[in-house]
């Protein structure tokens, strides 16, 4: 199994406290966002865990506890983008967070280490001059510390409609986005850093940008040493080339409040989340109650031969 920590909010920056009590409890309870009394028993033992990846902004307050995951196979989808306050509030400044992201680098390898630079969102502000000038400036800096680069182009939700209804937003036609494309692959090409694509219809290839897995049991076997047998995943998007994996966030928890942000439903509730997260629970927000219904997920590891093998 694999574990997904999380698409639906920021663990590493908003709640590393509860995920490490969770991984020494050695199970987690998860919501069915979908009908909330429905509850989810994770089991997170380190024998049926075959990788955690970890989807953050910031994961200054788990660099000094990455030794309890001695157990556990992981990498890092980090995002750093080049937007200001005006779409993301509350993400610290830039020059911190890229040396967050070098400090975790050299931490645990390049290799667990995968840069997002995205969503790319066009306005009059961002336009492609500012990203060429950004990317570049970023791709300088922070190839040394990852060999991978995730891009992706703005969607619309009704999650997110609403708090980009005030951003003059350029149409990403198939025109710009492969002009984009072309220009993120070319600066990429000079630092010698990969890119692929997240979840995007659109074909890049003949961009140098080929789809790509967020959860990717490819990466996974190199770094762990030992191949999976798990498929794609059926519950995301249809362009979304990820593998199975268990998210144990939650939507409508995120404090980041990036007007972008395709996970919080409701701005408010999102800045409220904190005061109902509990460290010591086992779900993310709140305690169970009496109308909840606790059902063992079904877990396994995946792996295809018990036998290590050289890659």
């Amino acid at each position: 199994m694999i574990v997904s920590a999380s698409r639906r909010t920021d663990i590493p920056a908003f709640f590393p406290d509860w995920f490490f009590k969770r991984i020494k409890e050695g199970y987690v309870y998860v919501r069915n966002p979908y009908n909330p009394n429905q509850v989810s028993l994770v089991d997170l033992s380190p024998s049926v865990v075959d990788c955690i990846v970890f989807v953050t902004k910031n994961p200054m307050r788990m660099l000094d506890r990455l030794n309890l995951l001695s157990q556990y196979h992981y990498y890092f989808q980090f995002t750093v983008t080049p937007y200001g306050q005006d779409l993301e509030p509350n993400v610290l400044p830039k020059d911190i967070i890229m040396d967050i992201f070098k400090k975790l680098s050299r931490s645990i390898g390049k290799e667990r280490v995968i840069w997002r630079y995205d969503p790319i969102i066009l306005t009059d502000t961002y336009d492609m001059k500012f990203h060429a000038d950004a990317f570049a400036r970023m791709a300088k800096d922070l190839s040394p510390y990852t060999g991978r680069c995730v891009v992706s182009f703005l969607d619309i939700y009704k999650s997110n409609a609403w708090s980009l209804s005030d951003i003059n937003l350029i149409e990403l036609s198939s025109l710009r986005m492969k002009e984009a494309a072309r220009m993120i692959s070319g600066i990429a090409g000079v630092y010698s850093l990969e890119v692929v694509s997240c979840a995007e219809v659109i074909d890049l290839d003949d961009c140098g940008i080929p789809h790509g897995k967020c959860i990717d049991e490819e990466l996974i076997s190199r770094i762990a040493g030992y191949r999976l047998n798990i498929k794609k995943d059926r519950t995301q998007r249809a362009e979304c080339c990820c593998n199975a994996s268990v998210d144990i966030g939650a939507y409508n928890t995120c404090p980041h409040g990036c007007l972008y942000c395709y996970a919080n439903f409701n701005s408010l509730i999102a800045r409220k989340a904190l005061e109902f997260h509990n460290a010591e629970s086992p779900l993310i927000i709140g305690n169970i109650g009496p109308n909840d219904r606790i059902t063992e997920r079904k877990a396994s590891s995946c792996i295809e031969h018990q036998d290590r093998f050289a890659f």
